[in-house]
């Protein structure tokens, strides 16, 4: 069944379109991010133009991190004034990347920035992911004992804050600047960033893993809805139609996901979503070196014509 896509500009199979919506909202429940680095290429790779699919997956990523946000509120999973401080960073990332995004579209170089981003982004950390999560798993089936976490020069930084619901005190600099990449990446990207933000914060930031994935959702929600309303305004270039029924997909797969996770090991989802990222990231790798023509000029007639 054909659905024709009128931001796009091209008719594509309804079914195609929910079952993957339905595969990265399952990726998505299972690993608890947003799946923007999974749903973006793959919509790149069915001919959707790489500014259109950055655009609109944003709104999928924000209708996920909804329920998932209300979710760990309900359980007070979330850090209120952690997730304020991100929020200050991640708001102004956001409105630069929405910039930034503009300005390279107008010079005609959007789309070969989108394939070289995720093709450093996911390869490195897909790398680093996997051999953590391997390392991890080694650990474990040697009994060790994981390393203890120490404090870095980030917690002798100034302007520090106590946020009491994850029990820590900290500068609220680094929080801002990771808020700040993260949105900034977003908006670019066409991603959420959890799969960014959650390990930076449990390794860099030290914040205890009871409160962080929820108050990561919170930061994924407003930036991506911010993103989705800036792009819509400024670009033009959100697909409703493409939104919804990514939505639809989405939201199933999640259901199924989240399910299919609890029966997984901490290390072992590491180790998969390392391994995931990684070959994301390698598929891009591969079209842009292959099929560079289908990658931009087609899909850049797309956009402008």
């Amino acid at each position: 069944m054909q659905l024709y896509l009128p931001i796009a500009d091209l008719p594509v199979n309804v079914f195609l379109v929910l079952a993957m919506g339905a595969a990265v909202g399952f990726v998505s429940g299972m690993f608890g991010i947003g799946g923007g680095f999974l749903m973006t290429p793959l919509l790149i790779f069915i001919g959707i133009a790489p500014a259109v699919a950055v655009a609109s997956v944003a709104s999928h990523i924000a209708a996920s991190s909804f329920s998932g946000a209300i979710s760990y509120w309900r359980r007070r999973a979330i850090d209120p004034a952690l997730a304020t401080v991100l929020l200050c960073g991640g708001v102004t990332g956001t409105a630069l990347g929405v910039w930034t995004f503009t300005q390279l579209r107008a010079l005609g170089q959007l789309d070969l920035m989108i394939a070289l981003s995720y093709v450093v982004l996911l390869t490195t950390v897909g790398s680093l992911m996997f051999s953590e999560g391997l390392r991890a798993m080694m650990r474990t089936r040697r009994g060790a004992v994981p390393p203890r976490r120490t404090h870095n020069w980030i917690h002798g930084l100034p302007l520090k804050m106590r946020f009491k619901r994850s029990k820590i005190y900290l500068s609220v600099i680094p929080v801002v600047v990771v808020g700040i990449i993260i949105g900034f990446i977003g908006a670019v990207m066409g991603i959420g960033g959890g799969f960014i933000l959650v390990p930076v914060m449990i390794y860099l930031l030290r914040v205890p893993t009871s409160t962080v994935i929820g108050t990561s959702m919170i930061l994924t929600l407003v930036t991506m809805l911010f993103a989705t309303m800036l792009h819509a305004m400024t670009n033009h270039l959100v697909d409703a139609v493409l939104a919804l029924i990514l939505m639809v997909g989405g939201v199933t797969g999640a259901q199924f996901g989240a399910r299919a996770g609890q029966k997984i090991r901490g290390e072992q989802l590491r180790l998969l979503l390392g391994l995931l990222i990684l070959a994301v990231g390698l598929r891009f790798a591969v079209e842009l070196v292959i099929r560079p023509e289908d990658l931009f000029t087609i899909r850049e007639i797309g956009v402008t014509g």
